[in-house]
C-alpha cells in the first residue's frame, strides 16, 4: 500500500528513535492513511486519504 494521500500528499517522514540513554537510531512515521471511498468529477473511485483531510471536508465521501 503506498502511504501518501491522494489530496495533500503526504507521506512518511523520518526521525530518530531516543532511547533513555540519550542514544539515536533512524526511525520513520508512517502518515494516517485510509481507503476511502471519493467522489472525484461525479466518479466514484476508492483512494488513500490520511485522517486530517478527511476531517477537515477537503474530500466528498461516497
Amino acid at each position: 500500500m503506498s502511504r501518501v494521500c491522494s489530496v495533500c500528499g503526504k507521506a512518511k517522514l523520518s526521525g530518530n528513535k531516543v532511547s533513555h540513554s540519550n542514544r539515536k537510531t533512524p526511525r520513520s512515521y508512517n502518515a494516517n492513511i485510509q481507503k476511502v471511498r471519493v467522489v472525484k468529477d461525479g466518479v466514484v473511485s476508492a483512494e488513500y486519504v490520511c485522517t486530517r483531510c478527511l476531517k477537515s471536508n477537503k474530500v466528498e465521501r461516497a
